[in-house]
């Protein structure tokens, strides 16, 4: 029996069976027969279906084949993990931060691998130019935290890999004011990564650098409260960060 319910979802989103698929990265052929043979997903693609088509699961299938448990929820939006930061696709920062309309924030530390990143610089410019808000949070280079991670990591250089980072964006804050720069002095024990309803999580790991602590890619669902929980640490440490000085950038 065919899924109508699915098949009106995706006409009134105006999305096609391919343009489904590649959100889910699945194959097309898949996606067609949960519609025309009333296939039933994975309990994630379900979810996941959902989320994109902006409806609720128990209007796409019934309520006996959906996801019923708080940790069912939260493990469908784990999209991928990788073992180390080094290990994630090349192009993943910048697919995520470029599909952002809304918002796009870093909370970090340094994150000095973006930083020096052009693209990265002309991406956010484009983002913040089409109306998004783009908050970038990195530590106070003087702060306990950035010093005790420093250590953590094994040296301490922190507090200057910081300032280069904010000497590399400077030419982005005079150019373009309105994008958020500010420092934390919070005890980070992950650098978040978020693009609307998408995030990278990179945990913060004792005794090694951040490129070879794992990385979770998350994306929200309805009702599902692991990527909340780490956009509401953004929210949080955004709301008791500083703007960035001068001093903050030369030391002097």
């Amino acid at each position: 029996m065919s899924n109508e319910r699915l098949r009106s979802a995706l006409l009134a989103r105006g999305l096609t069976v391919q343009g489904l698929a590649e959100s889910l990265g699945v194959n097309p052929k898949t996606v067609e027969r949960w519609i025309t043979q009333g296939k039933i997903p994975y309990r994630r693609h379900q979810y996941a279906t959902a989320a994109a088509l902006k409806v609720d699961v128990t209007t796409l299938w019934d309520d006996d084949r959906v996801v019923e448990t708080a940790s069912d929820l939260s493990r469908a939006e784990i999209v991928a993990v990788y073992p180390h930061r080094h290990t994630v696709p090349t192009g993943l920062w910048r697919e995520i931060y470029s599909r952002a309309r809304e918002s796009l924030d870093v909370l970090v530390y340094s994150g000095l691998f973006l930083s020096e990143d052009p693209v990265f610089h002309d991406l956010v410019r484009a983002k913040q130019e089409g109306g998004a808000q783009v908050r970038i949070l990195l530590g106070d280079p003087e702060c306990a935290a950035v010093e005790q991670r420093g250590v953590d990591e094994g040296h301490r250089i922190m507090g200057g890999k910081i300032r280069n980072a904010l000497m590399l964006y400077q030419p982005l804050m005079a150019s373009h004011p309105e994008i958020g720069f500010r420092l934390h002095e919070s005890t980070l024990y992950n650098s978040v990564y978020r693009a609307d309803d998408e995030m990278l999580v990179n945990p913060h790991v004792y005794g090694i650098g951040a490129y070879m602590a794992p990385v979770f890619h998350l994306r929200r669902i309805a009702a599902g409260g692991l990527f909340d929980t780490y956009a509401k640490s953004i929210d949080h440490t955004w709301a008791h960060a500083r703007p960035v000085t001068q001093r903050d950038i030369t030391g002097a």
